[in-house]
């Protein structure tokens, strides 16, 4: 279970192991400009509802891609200087006083989205689309440094089986976990539309959940070979995705659609190859506003349609936990590139190239 900050009664003290002057490697977007910087900087200062992570492993994510290039999402969005980076894995080095179920030496990751715990959606269980979020790398602080301060409530502990590498592409993973595991996935047929690494997390996660029939596409052949390494009972070009799907769900249509890639061409094939009465879930986003036809695609279909917004606090994380303790998930073949800090630019590039699957920064 996720462990919380509590307040009151008989709060240890700050626990700490670093002296104050220490000044530490960060990855930084220090402009409004393309690039990052590798740089020193003072350790995080912790609150006391915080704990401080001596960063081991972090996933390089596509988002970071967005805000090295300075797109224009990333121009709307950030705000720099601001150190990189929301998906990790470390260890406990320093506790807050009202700090009580996380301590020092835990293994740990943790949920990048920081939510007020109070408006409407918190309190019905939807945290994960509070709109009072502020993400790790994006909105404060990341975990591209070898130290990151986190709220206690969004800390996960780690099993000791569960090396840092795993730990730190949770955030991903999650991803994964929430678009297939809204939907219905054993005994059915599921077409993934989109093989990047959370497209291809979710290919393991669909054959471990029991999908009768898991269909991948995707234009890019070294994501294809990473779709047949994590199970998939076909890894197809789009262009061969309606053949695939009449032969195996006898003309029927798949059950479930997970669309990852966010193309206008593989949304409306996503909605071509549901059966009448399926389901799309949908985490792919389209780069600008496109057209659909909701009588055809949809509404005469009788489709269901649900949106995936990050992961699901914390139901979610217990999946993954779970899924992991049990063996039949292992996501290690989709990470297919580890860098040092000082290495960013080239991580970037396997990103671009699409050369890589997961990448990952080894840190500490």
């Amino acid at each position: 279970m996720p462990p919380a900050a509590c307040a009151g009664g008989s709060a240890p003290a700050r626990i700490t192991q670093l002296p104050e002057s220490l000044r530490v490697k960060a990855l930084v977007k220090e402009s409004p400009a393309a690039g990052f910087v590798l740089k020193d900087v003072p350790v995080p200062v912790i609150k006391d509802n915080e704990v401080l992570i001596k960063v081991s492993r972090a996933g390089v994510c596509g988002t970071d891609v967005h805000i090295h290039e300075w797109d224009d999402w990333a121009k709307g969005r950030c705000r720099p200087p601001f150190v990189v980076g929301h998906e990790f894995a470390g260890t406990v080095v320093e506790v807050g006083k009202l700090v009580a179920d996380v301590h020092l030496h835990d293994r740990v990751t943790a949920e990048g989205h920081i939510v007020c715990g109070r408006c409407h959606l918190c309190r019905t269980g939807n945290s994960h689309v509070c709109p009072n979020t502020k993400i790790i790398g994006v909105d404060r602080d990341g975990c591209f440094a070898e130290y990151i301060a986190m709220p206690a409530g969004n800390v996960w502990h780690l099993d000791d089986n569960i090396p840092f590498e795993i730990g730190g592409i949770h955030d991903p993973m999650g991803n994964a976990f929430h678009t297939a595991l809204t939907a219905e996935i054993p005994g059915n047929t599921v077409l993934i539309t989109g093989c990047g690494p959370i497209g291809i997390f979710a290919v393991g996660i669909c054959v471990a959940a029991g999908a009768s029939c898991v269909i991948a596409s995707d234009v890019n052949p070294r994501r294809l070979e990473l779709a047949r390494a994590m199970g998939a009972h076909y890894a197809v070009h789009p262009d061969q995705v309606a053949e695939t799907v009449r032969l195996a769900t006898d003309g029927l249509g798949v059950d479930v659609v997970l669309e990852m890639a966010g193309v206008p061409a593989a949304v409306h094939q996503a909605f071509k190859e549901v059966r009448v009465g399926g389901r799309v879930q949908m985490l792919g986003i389209p780069a600008k506003p496109m057209e659909m036809n909701l009588a055809t695609e949809i509404i005469f279909k009788g489709v269901t349609v649900y949106g995936v917004v990050g992961r699901r606090m914390y139901d979610t994380w217990i999946q993954m936990t779970q899924f992991l303790r049990s063996g039949k998930f292992d996501p290690t073949p989709v990470i297919t590139h580890r860098f040092p800090l000082d290495q960013h630019a080239e991580a970037i590039r396997v990103i671009k190239s699409g050369e890589a699957g997961k990448v990952v920064f080894e840190i500490g």
